[in-house]
């Protein structure tokens, strides 16, 4: 597959390893995502959707089995929001409107089959992007630990530049902003962030989140 984005199309002369032409092709499967050479994420999103779509009748089936939303809930959340959300934070900042709208239609879905309120796929996303950020900035040899940084008031995330609107709307900027927003919630134990399925009625409760290296944490370094 190749990535061009010059503003002149020409043709690119074929790789050969061992003798052999490595074939060119429009679009590759690489740890269960689909990218497309010019990095749109319709085919990623439309496959998505149609193997979350399956799930869906057993979930069906489930209900019909007279078993309640909290079993019904754990269903869903280990299967179908495990499919919408795999390797999330790549992709979906950059998928178009139409895509989001799919993605949201098998949830709602979802929604109705169970009687409950889930989260949406927007609210999906920016959790597994402040957990992501999470991790990264506890990591201190992680590769991308650099990128979030404190400004000097030690509250705030320093904000990444971005020139493209391809850069702004994927992971790295998303969550420094995140961070930054949330920054002043992270501090109060009362603020919801994450979402877990919890309670007899399966219904989605917001839990506290925790902002990384914050004042408290340096207190206790």
């Amino acid at each position: 597959m190749v990535v061009d984005f010059g503003r002149t199309r020409r043709d690119h002369s074929p790789l050969h390893i061992d003798g052999s032409t490595v074939e060119i092709v429009k679009s590759t499967k690489f740890l269960g995502v689909h990218l497309a050479e010019d990095l749109t994420w319709s085919l990623n999103t439309s496959t998505i959707t149609k193997k979350a779509q399956q799930w869906l009748y057993f979930l069906l089936r489930l209900r019909e089995a007279h078993l309640p939303p909290p079993i019904l809930t754990t269903f869903y959340r280990g299967t179908i929001e495990s499919i919408l959300s795999n390797s999330m934070t790549a992709w979906f900042g950059n998928c178009t409107a139409s895509d989001r709208k799919s993605l949201q239609r098998v949830v709602r879905m979802a929604e109705k089959i169970i009687s409950v309120s889930l989260p949406t796929i927007t609210d999906i996303y920016t959790t597994c992007c402040i957990r992501k950020a999470n991790s990264i900035v506890d990591d201190h040899t992680h590769p991308s630990h650099t990128f979030f940084t404190l400004l000097p008031s030690g509250k705030r995330y320093r904000s990444i530049r971005a020139l493209t609107s391809r850069l702004c709307n994927s992971f790295f900027p998303q969550p420094s902003d995140s961070l930054t927003t949330w920054s002043g919630k992270f501090l109060d134990p009362t603020s919801p962030i994450l979402h877990t399925a919890v309670g007899s009625t399966g219904q989605y409760k917001e839990s506290p989140g925790r902002l990384p290296h914050s004042p408290e944490d340096q207190e206790r370094t």
